[in-house]
């Protein structure tokens, strides 16, 4: 044991002459009392104060490196996200209130980080000092054992090494336990990540979707985001092979919500979708989305050309069908206006191009997949009127053989579906050709006449 003393007792070790001694065995000297040493039980009261002491201080501090985590990634959530919407930022004057939360943010970052080098300060001067009281109580009696002639000086200095190889070794290892904890909980929100299970998942055995016709039925569907609150009630229609179905209704009715369902981005709360007769909830999502196409509302670009924007539908194509989809699109001829043509980078979410050249650019990508199944969810609503009609007359082209589920707000877009739906609430309440639907005097008769006076209102002077 460390504790004791490698100690040379002249009358116990055989000696070949008194004068020259040829060699000394080093034995462990119990002390006559006949107990365990003093300075074992200063040795294993080191050690034992000292693991107690790293690992209570240890978690204790693990909070302030949680709240510096947070604090910068709130930080780094807040830059992104005023530089993305620095639009918005300059239209209402705001810089100074990011700026404000930013620095608030970061104040927060900054008290949990000096509250957490602190904490270590005070874990590294306290592990200091237990080690250094400790080897200073055993010194000390070691040096009083040389003074009574019980020990040499020889002993003192192996007293010294013994507790060295001890102790340096057990504060290397306090500081690879405080490493591993910060790595820890660094890494705690990946690992909150990696358990959290996804909310649309393939089922057991789930196998490909077998497209053969392209039919989709909507049987019975009920859907909410939240359980008080639902969205859609009862939805109950079916889309035919190659039929054109329209889907109209004011703002909330949940008109997006059925393209949101259809693409398995959630998954239906009561009722079936199926596709040929197949459940989606029994496909792979992968087979399920390599054939339906969406042109969103919402059109998102990443911060790249925008040939690569356009070939993101069908990596795999080549450069003539890329540009061909272009020209369906109509936007061929503004992307060769470009100076750098279609390696024109378009920033983050597409911010260089208007509205329209956005929607232009993910109709073409949509028209580039091929798919057998289209959605569009308000696809020319950013469009001017010319481009509008052109694009109309582009979209009946590429619809003609397709399955399509058209949701639109401006009814003058779906006048030529073979079948209109009115969703009021989440519920249909019209169903019919549009000159059917004018003559039942209903919902859609009352949209229609409204918009149709906004049109007029906005064609007259002044």
């Amino acid at each position: 044991m460390i504790g004791s003393c490698c100690v040379i007792a002249r009358d116990e070790v055989p000696w070949q002459s008194q004068e020259s001694p040829k060699y000394q065995v080093c034995s462990l000297r119990v002390l006559r009392e006949g107990g365990i040493e003093k300075p074992t039980l200063i040795t294993f009261g080191s050690v034992v104060v000292y693991i107690y002491f790293t690992l209570r201080i240890t978690e204790w501090r693990m909070k302030y490196r949680v709240q510096m985590n947070a604090s910068d990634s709130a930080a780094n959530t807040q830059a992104v996200d005023s530089l993305i919407n620095y639009e918005t930022v300059k239209y209402f004057g705001n810089e100074g209130l990011e700026l404000r939360r930013f620095d608030q943010t970061l104040e927060g970052w900054e008290e949990a980080a000096v509250k957490s080098q602190s904490s270590m300060s005070l874990l590294n001067f306290g592990q200091g000092a237990i080690i250094a009281v400790g080897v200073t109580l055993i010194m000390f009696y070691a040096a009083a054992g040389v003074v009574d002639g019980s020990l040499s000086l020889g002993d003192l200095v192996l007293v010294n090494a013994f507790l060295l190889q001890l102790f340096i070794p057990l504060n290397f290892l306090g500081i690879v336990y405080r490493q591993i904890k910060y790595s820890l909980a660094d890494m705690d929100r990946v690992f909150k990540l990696l358990e959290r299970e996804p909310e649309v998942r393939d089922a057991p055995g789930a196998r490909a979707l077998r497209l053969e016709r392209g039919e989709v039925r909507f049987h019975q569907v009920d859907f909410s985001y939240r359980a008080e609150r639902q969205i859609l009630h009862q939805v109950d229609f079916t889309i035919q092979p190659g039929e054109k179905l329209a889907v109209v209704g004011h703002s909330g009715a949940g008109k997006s919500t059925l393209s949101r369902l259809l693409f398995r981005l959630y998954d239906v709360s009561g009722g079936r979708i199926l596709i040929d007769g197949q459940d989606l909830r029994q496909v792979t999502q992968e087979s399920l989305r390599a054939v339906i196409a969406i042109v969103p509302q919402d059109t998102v670009l990443f911060n790249d050309s925008i040939y690569y924007n356009l070939v993101y539908g069908r990596p795999a194509a080549s450069r003539e069908e890329v540009e061909e989809a272009a020209r369906m699109a109509h936007i061929h001829e503004f992307i060769a206006s470009l100076p750098e043509g279609y390696d024109t980078v378009v920033g983050e979410r597409g911010l260089k191009l208007s509205g329209g050249e956005k929607q232009r650019v993910a109709i073409a990508r949509a028209m580039l997949k091929r798919p057998r199944i289209l959605v569009f969810d308000e696809a020319t609503s950013s469009l001017d009127s010319k481009t509008e009609q052109a694009i109309q007359e582009t979209l009946k082209e590429v619809a003609r053989n397709h399955t399509t589920l058209v949701i639109a707000h401006r009814l003058s877009t779906v006048v030529d579906a073979d079948r209109i739906l009115v969703l009021e609430a989440g519920r249909i309440v019209e169903q019919g050709s549009h000159r059917a639907l004018l003559e039942q005097g209903g919902l859609y008769q009352q949209m229609w006449q409204l918009q149709q006076q906004d049109r007029a209102l906005a064609g007259s002077p002044g």
